[in-house]
């Protein structure tokens, strides 16, 4: 319980009034005015266990805390006396009903009661289990991960700009850095964070504990791009593996100006691949320091890698996420996405022509209210069933989706995570004098509403979408004498609205947080 620690959230720096932070040191306990976890337990069914109680001692000068490790009995008649029954302790993932496991799972599962069996007990509890001698270790979420000497650096910002190369690359963490680094011509084959050698001379622990015999993963070198001073990068070949900085006609040259790291890891949280991707540059004499730009992703080995919007909420700019409902729903119980898994709007061309524009797409970003349009050039010889399909196809693309994530990171087998579509049609009526009856409707304009809303904490809280409505608007176009023309403007628009209810005041689900901040909290900043 000693290592339970529910408000250590930042990756090896000290969390603001956790008492129970292990990168706190004294001087920064001296800061605290709380404790915002006074105690932490395991399990509070247990009827009896030990209980870790922090405290700040606020007459000792500076302030201090205290630490306490006290049995705590549970006064409830029903508790947990042991916890025997292992395979509760963790959880493994269901299996997903498809046509070919189905029998098999309604058998197993479609009774009204069903257990583990008897095997899955021990009422022993004070017998070793022989398994944990062989105990496995895992990376599990946001922990750092681990290099043979230390762990993989993944250079940030501290308090100014300049690069520290203090901050551990944390598991499924994805991660963007960038900062400056004070580098001469004259030094540059000297510091150690310039060089390729600083990111890749190290090899990974496949998991989270230094045993012995552990399995260690190497850094390969990805792929190497080399920048000019104007900005334009050059992919260097696979004969190119490693460049180390030198001096060369008052030049420093092959010195590191970013780094992408992808990890790539296994379902139970092991480490199986790790590659780098290296962007080199130049510098000259008059050079003081460079930008350095760092950026760690990881993907699920036997699995295609998903884009993100957002985790779990939408990120302002990045792209709507849609998809398909599959053949044969419920089975596989999964949602099919488009080639970019986005939805799209019709993007505008310098022509304007809507013909020229069959085609190009542009994603809808979540937040941004967009519009676009054309202009059709109709004559009398065309034929009012094809151009009514051609306008459609211009407005909603050739596959418009039938869903939306709700959730930046819904993943496809949560059905429940993808809003409908709905769709609807307004018809306009338009009177032309001629003396032609015959008349056909086409769509001339794509109206999409996103409706989403605040979710979750007050403090953080997640957008989610929540309703998407598609409006089509056909008008009536009667035909036209021979040798007449017209154009009609085509319009297609996004727009994006927060139906979230504001707060109450006095109401529980909105507490009212009264805390007071260490008087140097801003510091260096005002």
């Amino acid at each position: 319980v000693t290592e339970l620690c529910v408000c250590d959230l930042l990756v090896a720096q000290c969390d603001v009034n956790c008492c129970c932070d292990p990168d706190c040191s004294a001087a920064e306990f001296s800061l605290f005015t709380t404790c915002s976890v006074p105690i932490v337990v395991g399990d509070s069914r247990l009827c009896s266990q030990k209980a870790a109680v922090y405290s700040l001692d606020v007459e000792a000068n500076p302030p201090e805390m205290i630490f306490k490790l006290i049995d705590q009995v549970n006064p409830s008649v029903f508790c947990i006396h042991a916890t025997n029954y292992k395979q509760a302790l963790s959880f493994s993932s269901p299996k997903m009903p498809t046509s070919e496991n189905f029998d098999q799972l309604l058998k197993e599962f479609g009774s009204a009661a069903f257990s583990a069996g008897p095997h899955g007990w021990d009422v022993n509890t004070d017998r070793q289990n022989p398994s944990d001698a062989n105990e496995t270790y895992r990376y599990e979420y946001g922990v750092p991960i681990q290099t043979v000497d230390a762990f993989l650096r993944l250079p940030s910002p501290v308090v100014s700009s300049w690069c520290s190369d203090a901050n551990p690359a944390g598991f499924l963490v994805n991660q963007i850095t960038k900062c400056t680094r004070s580098v001469s011509v004259k030094n540059c084959g000297d510091i150690p964070a310039v060089s390729m050698l600083f990111y890749i001379n190290s090899s990974i622990l496949a998991v989270s504990k230094c045993l012995e015999f552990i399995f260690q993963v190497n850094i390969t070198v990805q792929s190497i791009a080399v920048q000019s001073p104007d900005g334009m990068r050059t992919l260097l070949g696979g004969d190119d593996v490693l460049r180390i900085p030198e001096v060369l006609e008052g030049l420093c040259i092959n010195i590191v100006l970013g780094v992408s790291y992808h990890i790539t890891y296994t379902e139970a949280g092991e480490i199986i691949e790790a590659a780098a991707a290296f962007v080199l540059g130049t510098i000259n004499e008059e050079a003081l320091s460079i930008q350095q730009s760092f950026e760690i992703s990881f993907t699920q080995a036997n699995t295609e890698p998903v884009p993100l919007s957002g985790n779990p909420g939408y990120v302002t700019g990045l792209p709507i996420r849609a998809g398909y409902r599959p053949q044969g729903y419920p089975f596989p119980v999964e949602m099919t996405t488009n080639k970019f898994s986005q939805l799209t709007l019709l993007q505008s061309t310098s022509s304007q022509d809507c013909l020229a524009a069959q085609g190009a797409r542009t994603p809808i970003l979540f937040g941004y209210n967009m519009v676009a349009g054309c202009t059709l050039r109709i004559t009398a010889a065309m034929k009012c069933q094809p151009l009514a399909q051609t306008l459609l196809d211009l407005l909603k693309g050739q596959s418009f989706p039938q869903y939306v994530a709700s959730f930046g990171n819904s993943q496809a087998q949560d059905v429940l995570d993808w809003v409908p579509i709905t769709h609807l049609h307004i018809s306009e009526q338009v009177r032309m004098y001629n003396t032609f009856q015959s008349s056909c409707q086409i769509p001339v304009s794509l109206e999409i509403e996103v409706k989403w809303t605040k979710y979750g904490s007050l403090v953080n809280p997640q957008a989610r979408i929540v309703n998407v409505t598609a409006t089509i608007t056909t008008t009536t176009l009667k035909q036209l004498p021979s040798g007449r023309e017209r154009t009609i403007p085509v319009m297609s628009s996004v727009v994006f609205t927060d139906v979230s209810s504001p707060a109450v005041p006095g109401y529980k689900a909105w507490p009212t947080i009264n805390v007071k901040l260490p008087f140097d909290f801003f510091f260096p900043f005002v």
